[in-house]
């Protein structure tokens, strides 16, 4: 797998370089700015990259900017996002064209090496990754009035799962419940959400983006 960094801090972006190739990873790459990143993905072609959600010059959005012109350049170019903390907008931004290959991922997930590691496989297979710890906080903070406010505790689970990028298997081993239990969850997400099966809809990222809109400021 061939890796791009880019983080302005410098102690935390060679770590996160070196924690990758003891894992046997190729970082071909590792900047400090957008600029840089977005010549380096051009120039390196890269499976995968991780960029922090504020860098330099003003270190507001702009990882989120340089992540979404990335893919606007190389459609569906796999991104895993690192943020300090939890900014809903930033990750409805990066998610509203598609969430094929985004993960986005709270800093302190790093140091919990195996877990960071499978995040960012799975976004480099296309997939997405959605640290736990933001779709909790994002419950905690929802609009009463909200549809999601129809879920049960565990169908909150299953939703918090599906948003971490796992499959009704997965899921069914995290909760020590069947599978076929997994499956009617689901089922009971969808229809509370009024998601209804429609080509072209992938109900499963419409659920976490719905549950990502829906919550204030």
């Amino acid at each position: 797998m061939r890796i791009v960094i880019a983080e302005d801090d410098a102690l935390l972006r060679e770590g996160i370089a070196s924690l990758l190739r003891a894992e046997g990873m190729d970082v071909v790459a590792a900047v400090e700015g957008p600029e840089e990143f977005l010549a380096t993905v051009t120039e390196h072609d890269p499976d995968v990259a991780i960029i922090d959600v504020r860098m330099p010059p003003t270190y507001t959005d702009e990882g989120i900017q340089a992540a979404l012109r990335a893919r606007r350049v190389r459609k569906g170019f796999p991104i895993l996002v690192l943020s300090a903390y939890v900014e809903q907008s930033f990750a409805t931004d990066l998610m509203r064209d598609g969430s094929e290959g985004i993960g986005y991922l709270l800093k302190e997930r790093v140091g919990r090496v195996d877990g960071f590691i499978e995040a960012l496989r799975r976004v480099s297979a296309g997939h997405t990754a959605i640290d736990p710890e933001v779709v909790e906080q994002l419950f905690s903070r929802h609009r009463q009035d909200d549809a999601l406010q129809r879920l049960s505790p565990r169908e909150r689970e299953v939703l918090a799962l599906m948003s971490e990028g796992l499959g009704n298997g997965a899921i069914a081993e995290r909760l020590f419940v069947t599978e076929g239990a997994v499956h009617k969850h689901i089922r009971r997400i969808f229809s509370k959400l009024d998601l209804a099966p429609s080509d072209g809809l992938d109900r499963r990222v419409e659920a976490v983006l719905r549950f990502l809109k829906a919550v204030g400021p």
